[in-house]
């Protein structure tokens, strides 16, 4: 069954093989028309919506021929704005559509330079190699948001021998409406309008059976849109036949259990055309004897959806749902305010017969006076206009309320659309503002972040199998192959930011690390890096440094004049401070030193005036000593002296006593003396 290109080539061999490929083609045109039934009213919505985002305009006849027809554009201004927040997100211009994250220890770095290798490759895959597939995402961004479900399908084309994922429309993939996943669902159809040629070209490569499929038959619906078209075409050589490829389960080996085939058939016919097994070794599981416990199918379907369904349906809502009744509603008001006036401009009435006029329809030309056979009064009485009133103001502030209910679903507000706020609005209230309105913007992308998520792992697991490894060595310049690719190496993702949804975000972001980078706690390398991919600059490895280019490491960082004229004032501030509690603890030491030697002072004071006291005691007894001392030798000396006067005195008046005497003596010897 695996090696086989087409199995039901071997069935169509016999007659019983033959049988079974028709019973199993009826089977599944059985289970294709019940899923269809399934979701009929939901197919009728999708219509309505899709007329109602391209302001389809039909022929209108009520309430007159040619009356007010205006679709005001609510739904469709509401999917352009998300188009045209997350087309940039999710494909930036620098091309890292892939990235790829090594899983577990990685000491030599190997896996971070295959990661890198891989992230490189399939970025440029997809937007190279895949044709179509940019442009395809832009269609999904902008429908998505309208009918709130889409599909792709990635698959390996055999036929041209590449990668494909393709775009599918929600109408084009059948799958019953109350399913909870397309994992767990039984079958998935795809309705495909193949051309006669198409058809031939398979079946002349063996991808299928070769078979009659008669004329097609003349399309009764679009094929894209599903609409009914108002002037079918004409069926000729190049209309297609619709093909129908479901993925389903089948018990062709009668073991009692159904395993996962591809049965592509004739929608008309329901002859089959191929079967094709939707497994592979790696989808079998066995127990330790070696029998089959169950198989996993290989899911070839991604879903892209934009907010849940509340009733649990498998198909998402999205817009159409949400802003239908009220675009539809502001249609209408807005058709009758015209209309009213309309009619109140144009006005109308009745003639009577009385008035004397030449009957039949009668025109005024701006200017113009027109001559009549009859009294003002006359006129008057005769002609009555039809009762009309003016356009209701109470319908129109109903409109607008109806407008303004519609903008705050769909998160349109003026701000959002480039409209700038009040000049005395804050800088921080107009942020406040955006990222709140950008909270259902965020939920939406961060869906469609896991979807994406799921198609590159498909990618992957293709290139896995089916890549070329010289055409990966020549974009990446490196030398590895497929089996870089296994999941079981790293971890695959979108390169956008499922958290980030318009450029100021990522940006923001970006300036929060730079802000982060003083602490010391960021590499200024990788952060520089995720600021230029915040900035989207294009090629901007060529801006960075040879050195850094070349070793993807900072060179020694040169010492900012600032940084230094700043570390020079604060170890100078640290140096004053330290001088200061120098000076302060000196002081403090001076103090203590000043006052010890103050109490030194005192006590060797009072020490010195003790002994001062007691010497000047010992100096008084002394000198009292002395003194009593002097007085006793002056008394003494005053006495000598007295003494020694007196014996002078004394001997002096025995001196002159003698002398006297002598005197005396003489003359008394002499006799009188002669005059």
């Amino acid at each position: 069954m695996l090696e086989s290109v087409n199995i039901a080539d071997n069935l169509d061999k016999d007659e019983k093989g033959k049988q079974q490929l028709r019973d199993i083609g009826a089977e599944a045109s059985r289970g294709f028309e019940t899923d269809l039934d399934s979701r009929k009213d939901w197919e009728k919505h999708v219509d309505e919506w899709t007329k109602l985002a391209r302001q389809a305009v039909e022929p209108k006849t009520w309430p007159w021929p040619r009356a007010s027809n205006i679709k005001y554009p609510i739904l469709s201004t509401a999917a352009l704005q998300f188009a045209a927040r997350a087309y940039p997100s999710l494909l930036p211009s620098d091309g890292k559509v892939v990235k790829a994250k090594a899983i577990g220890k990685d000491p030599d770095g190997a896996k971070s330079k295959v990661a890198e290798a891989v992230s490189t490759y399939m970025s440029y895959q997809l937007l190279q190699e895949m044709d179509g597939w940019e442009e395809e995402m832009d269609k999904l961004l902008i429908m998505l948001p309208i009918v709130g479900t889409m599909f792709k399908k990635t698959y390996w084309d055999g036929l041209n021998e590449k990668n494909c994922s393709s775009i599918i429309m929600p109408k084009n993939l059948v799958v019953n409406y109350w399913t909870r996943s397309l994992k767990e669902s039984e079958r998935i159809s795809e309705i495909l309008e193949v051309s006669p040629r198409k058809v031939k070209e398979r079946q002349q490569t063996g991808m299928w059976l070769d078979i009659d499929l008669g004329s097609a038959p003349q399309p009764e619906l679009n094929a894209v849109s599903g609409e009914k078209s108002y002037a079918p075409p004409s069926v000729d050589e190049t209309t297609p036949y619709t093909i129908i490829e479901q993925h389903t389960y089948l018990d062709l080996d009668d073991d009692g259990y159904k395993e996962p085939y591809i049965v592509t058939f004739h929608k008309e016919s329901h002859k089959v055309l191929r079967i094709a097994a939707r497994y592979d070794d790696t989808t079998i599981k066995m127990d330790e004897d070696g029998k089959i416990k169950k198989i996993d199918a290989i899911q070839y379907y991604t879903k892209f959806g934009f907010i849940p369904n509340p009733d649990g349906s498998f198909y998402d809502i999205g817009f159409g749902v949400l802003l239908g009744p009220i675009n539809e509603s502001v249609n209408t008001l807005i058709n009758q305010l015209v209309d009213a006036g309309t009619l109140n401009n144009l006005q109308s009435g009745f003639l009577g017969k009385g008035l004397r006029l030449r009957m039949g329809e009668t025109r005024f030309q701006p200017g113009e006076w027109k001559v009549v056979n009859s009294t003002g009064d006359d006129l008057k009485k005769q002609i009555v206009p039809m009762p009309s009133k003016e356009p209701s103001n109470v319908l129109f502030q109903l409109m607008g309320s109806l407008i303004t209910s519609g903008k705050e679903l769909a998160s349109i507000a003026e701000i959002f659309t480039g409209k700038m706020p009040g000049q005395n609005t804050p800088a921080t209230t107009t942020m406040a503002t955006v990222e709140q309105g950008m909270k259902v913007f965020t939920a939406v992308y961060k869906r469609l972040y896991r979807s994406l998520t799921e198609e590159f792992k498909k990618l992957a697991g293709l290139n896995e199998l089916y890549l070329n490894p010289q055409t990966y060595v020549d974009v990446v310049d490196m030398e590895v192959g497929p089996d870089d690719f296994k999941m079981s190496n790293h971890n695959i993702y979108p390169g956008a930011d499922p958290t980030a949804v318009s450029q100021t975000e990522k940006l923001l972001k970006a300036q929060g690390l730079m802000e982060l980078l003083p602490l010391g706690i960021l590499d200024p390398l990788k952060v520089g890096l995720r600021v230029l991919e915040a900035q989207e600059q294009p090629n901007y490895q060529e801006l960075l440094r040879q050195d850094i280019a070349q070793t993807g490491q900072m060179p020694e960082p040169q010492p900012d004049p600032k940084l230094l004229e700043s570390q020079a004032k604060i170890q100078a501030m640290g140096q004053a401070s330290q001088i200061k509690q120098q000076e302060m603890s000196f002081k403090s030491e001076l103090a203590a030193r000043d006052q010890q030697f103050q109490q030194a002072m005192k006590a060797q004071a009072a020490d010195m005036e003790m002994r001062h006291k007691e010497m000047l005691s010992s100096v008084q007894l002394a000198v009292a000593t002395h003194t009593e001392n002097m007085r006793t030798a002056q008394d003494k000396a005053k006495f000598i002296q007295d003494i020694v006067q007196k014996q002078g005195t004394h001997n002096q008046k025995m001196s002159n006593a003698k002398e006297m005497a002598a005197v005396k003596k003489q003359q008394a010897t002499k006799g009188p003396i002669q005059k």
